[in-house]
């Protein structure tokens, strides 16, 4: 008697396929076997094959995903080995898990399922309270798989033995917990003990709920989660958190109870809603309201806000009065989450709240904006990586990223992988986390060596001597990318463009190394797979001391109002430098490297109107200028009245010199309250952002080009966004814009990966 073998692809480990798959086939009383292979979940039925199919896809569980089906005929005597006996095949079983080729992504971690908060809240319940309750719909994944394919033995569960009643549950088909790997209760399961300050256990039954009265008692605590560890308290002990964490503005995020509560600080619509309530949980940036602590996000119009996902955190919120927490990645200033429970001691913290089960994957939590029904990835990591994207080339391909925001991204067959957040690369053991989790995903997919190792142009880059060291190690090619075009290749493969396409783009950030050895940022780019040329860019100004200047913005504000032929001792703020500084920077100006960075010219803006004279964190200057862009009117003429010439390299210039010089005279007429610094906020930004979509849909129409870009670092500014999309749309043209791959820098290694990978 001739079987089929169905082989299904796609989402297919540690979602509960092969539970899924069994269950179907005694619905239709059908004979075979589901066996995991690694990469693919294979099915084997005797009949109905095409029926069967039909049946599973509207069953699925709803963490899985196939992509494709395969099919096949195969001799009955195939189906008696495999089952492992000689005998009539009789009913339909699940067979042993086999080790195959690593094509299958990784499942993601995902928010506890509406059953498991049930039982977690039931007084009644044998796992009533049990903070690592979970089932084949949800729970830990990534962060607890050492290897594929899925079994408990692979992952960190494999040292707590299932108890009789676990056991039971694990082998009853009719169980959501049915082949569950990661399954616990209170008798078999990882425990939570309380430490306080001195490293001394003090609660392990109740450690908790004594967490939970002491964090109500306004204590600050280390709670180790899933895929690393986080700072807590409430929101009213902010201001002392950012005392003792030496943050004094950077934003914080806040856990609330439930959706009712996030209502109460920040304006949820739709879109917002679905996901915060989505089965990734992410952090998620919404506008805040009026009652919501200014000291929360300093400066800036919105707030991270998140849900709970964990057992843990409902827990948290049954035993608190208080509605909301500030949660926030637990590691010193620049350097990767903690994961060890040793590591969380040297916080010197009010107490650690700390479990037995160990964590294989660092993963931050993931950070979100939604705009216009479109999602913008300031990190993804936790609920989303691994997330295979397709791609239209089959080389084995490891991409760097750049320096900040990095992640890795990896391309085998068909498909790329990028891993989760990695953090800023100047720091060392940032380096080595890379490092680590490069390798790990590497191992994961069955890649012991890649044929290219793609890097940024910058010769300082960490990811750059990182990527040249692995080259080396697999016999690989090292490939240069340009920063901006990652940025617009990423944008383009975001948007599922074929390697013969192209678009305009704005590609605008902070800094990125330029093909001329300038610092680049402000790009008007006509770019593809194949190649780039760039169309427009921002005048450059000197970057007075380099990275200093980053550090210092009235530096920038001194080079840009001396290029412009006005006094710097005319501007109102002229103190923040100083007589005698100023003179030492006015020498070093001539020699310093030129930048055509949109993010330096905002920052610039900022500490101009004094909205952000200074930068403790990443972007900020830019950040805080934000919200006065988004409620300014343009009621401020900036047409500086001088046309737009070709500069060298053949790109048109967006002269912004000029307008730091009209900017300077509409404030000395304006004044200095808040509305004026607005409008002269949304004037200015108005007009260079019209410009640069000009210079774009100029050439977009002489090349026959429908589509202009936005991506980098500067378009998770909302209003700049609104802007251009709107400049774009009156040219007719249509605006392109990120969804899956971060907008920012963590999409760099996907767009360098796609450019190496369509190189001929």
């Amino acid at each position: 008697m001739e079987f089929t073998r169905i082989v299904f692809y796609g989402v297919v480990q540690g979602v509960g396929f092969r539970p899924t798959a069994y269950r179907v086939a005694n619905a239709l009383g059908l004979r075979g076997y589901v066996r995991n292979n690694g990469s693919n979940v294979e099915v084997v039925v005797d009949r109905m094959a095409p029926e069967y199919v039909e049946a599973f896809r509207k069953a699925l569980p709803p963490l899985a995903r196939i992509e494709d089906v395969g099919f096949e005929e195969v001799a009955e005597e195939t189906v008696r080995k495999a089952l492992g006996h000689a005998r009539e095949v009789a009913g339909f079983s699940i067979v042993h898990s086999k080790s195959g080729s690593r094509d299958s992504p990784i499942p993601a971690d995902t928010a506890m399922c509406e059953p498991c908060r049930r039982e977690l809240l039931d007084s009644k319940d044998r796992r009533h309270l049990f903070p690592f309750t979970n089932c084949t719909d949800c729970g830990a994944r990534f962060s607890v798989i050492r290897d594929v394919p899925y079994d408990r033995r692979n992952t960190s569960m494999d040292e707590f033995r299932l108890c009789p009643e676990c056991l039971e549950e694990y082998r009853d088909p009719e169980d959501r917990r049915f082949h569950a790997q990661t399954i616990s209760c209170p008798r078999d399961g990882p425990r939570y003990t309380l430490y306080d300050s001195g490293r001394k256990a003090v609660a392990k039954e109740t450690a908790v709920q004594e967490a939970a009265r002491r964090l109500d008692a306004g204590q600050m605590g280390v709670v180790k989660g899933w895929g690393g560890m986080h700072i807590v308290c409430r929101l009213e002990e902010c201001g002392r958190l950012r005392e003792w964490y030496r943050r004094p503005a950077k934003p914080f995020a806040v856990m609330f109870r439930d959706l009712d509560t996030v209502r109460r600080f920040a304006r949820v619509d739709e879109q917002a809603e679905r996901l915060i309530t989505s089965i990734q949980r992410p952090i998620v940036l919404l506008p805040r309201k009026a009652r919501c602590p200014e000291l929360l996000s300093p400066g800036l119009g919105n707030v991270g806000c998140y849900l709970p996902y964990s057992g843990l955190h409902y827990i948290l919120f049954v035993r608190m009065r208080a509605d909301a927490l500030i949660m926030t990645s637990a590691n010193p200033a620049g350097e990767p989450m903690l994961l060890e429970n040793e590591e969380a001691f040297s916080l010197g913290l009010d107490f650690c709240l700390l479990h037995d089960r160990n964590i294989i994957n660092r993963c931050d939590d993931s950070v979100v904006i939604p705009f216009r029904g479109r999602r913008f990835f300031i990190r993804k990591s936790r609920g989303w990586v691994p997330d295979g994207i397709a791609v239209p080339y089959r080389e084995r391909i490891l991409a760097m990223g750049a320096e900040r925001n990095v992640n890795s991204a990896i391309s085998k067959d068909g498909k790329l992988y990028a891993s989760q957040y990695i953090g800023n690369t100047t720091r060392y053991n940032v380096g080595l986390f890379q490092d680590h989790a490069t390798r790990y995903l590497m191992r994961l997919l069955g890649i012991p060596k890649v044929e290219k190792v793609v890097v940024d142009l910058h010769p300082q880059y960490s990811t750059r001597r990182l990527g040249t060291q692995m080259a080396q190690e697999f016999g690989a090619r090292v490939v240069e990318v340009q920063h901006h075009w990652a940025h617009a290749a990423s944008l383009m493969l975001d948007n599922g463009l074929g390697a013969g396409e192209r678009i305009m783009c704005l590609s605008v950030d902070g800094a990125g190394f330029g093909t001329d050895g300038t610092v680049w940022g402000g790009e008007v780019l006509l770019a593809g797979y194949g190649g780039f040329e760039r169309a427009g860019t921002l005048e450059d100004f000197p970057l007075i001391g380099g990275d200093a200047a980053v550090k210092d913005p009235p530096r920038l504000v001194l080079a840009l109002l001396e290029q412009a032929g006005v006094d710097w001792r005319e501007w109102e703020l002229h103190g923040l430098i100083g007589d005698e500084k100023a003179a030492l920077l006015e020498k070093m100006a001539p020699t310093a490297v030129r930048t055509s960075s949109l993010g330096r010219v905002l920052d610039a803006l900022a500490c101009y109107l004094g909205v952000g004279t200074g930068r403790t964190y990443d972007g900020e200057p830019a950040m805080r200028l934000e919200r006065h862009i988004a409620i300014g009117e343009p009621l401020c003429q900036f047409v500086h009245g001088e046309p737009r010439h070709e500069g060298k390299r053949g790109a048109r210039v967006v002269e912004v010199a000029p307008l730091f010089r009209r900017l300077h005279e509409h404030a000395r007429k304006a004044g200095s309250n808040e509305k004026a610094k607005a409008d002269l906020a949304r004037s200015f930004v108005e007009c260079l952002v019209r410009q640069m979509v000009d210079i774009a849909a100029d050439r977009a129409e002489a090349e026959g080009i429908r589509r202009i870009g936005l991506t980098g670092g500067v378009s998770y500014n909302l209003p700049f966004c609104e802007i251009a999309i709107r400049r774009i749309e009156e040219r007719g043209l249509e605006p392109l814009l990120h969804d899956r791959i971060p907008s920012g820098d963590g999409g760099i290694s996907a767009g360098q990966n796609v450019i190496a990978g369509s190189a001929r």
